[in-house]
């Protein structure tokens, strides 16, 4: 009687622990989408005219532009494709407009294991 009464409190116990745990991570979903709202409420500069100053400062295709947390400011940070295949990211104060610096997208290992 003692097995059972212990396996009839430990579903309930983990189907708790699993509510939790979903529960949290929506929690945490809400808070990121509520950080970057605050973000975007905050940004002075839209996402046009950031894309606009990062085109009349790198010529190429825009492939992403997103609003961050960098230089202890609210930074867009727009990726530019150049005619040379480089892409190079463009740091537009979120505030101001101006451009804080320029500099080219270091390349991440693409190595994939040898097949056989």
């Amino acid at each position: 009687m003692k097995q059972r009464s212990r396996s009839t409190f430990a579903l309930p116990l983990l189907l708790a622990v699993g509510t939790l745990t979903v529960a949290g991570a929506a929690y945490a979903d809400e808070k990121e989408k509520n950080g970057k709202a605050e973000m975007a409420a905050a940004a002075k500069v839209t996402i046009d005219q950031a894309v606009k100053t990062a085109s009349d400062k790198v010529s190429g295709k825009i492939i992403e532009a997103e609003l961050e947390k960098k230089h202890n400011k609210l930074v867009w940070e727009v990726e530019v494709v150049t005619a040379e295949n480089k892409v190079m990211e463009v740091h537009i104060d979120a505030d101001t407009g101006a451009v804080i610096y320029v500099e080219e997208e270091k390349a991440k290992s693409t190595k994939s294991p040898k097949m056989r």
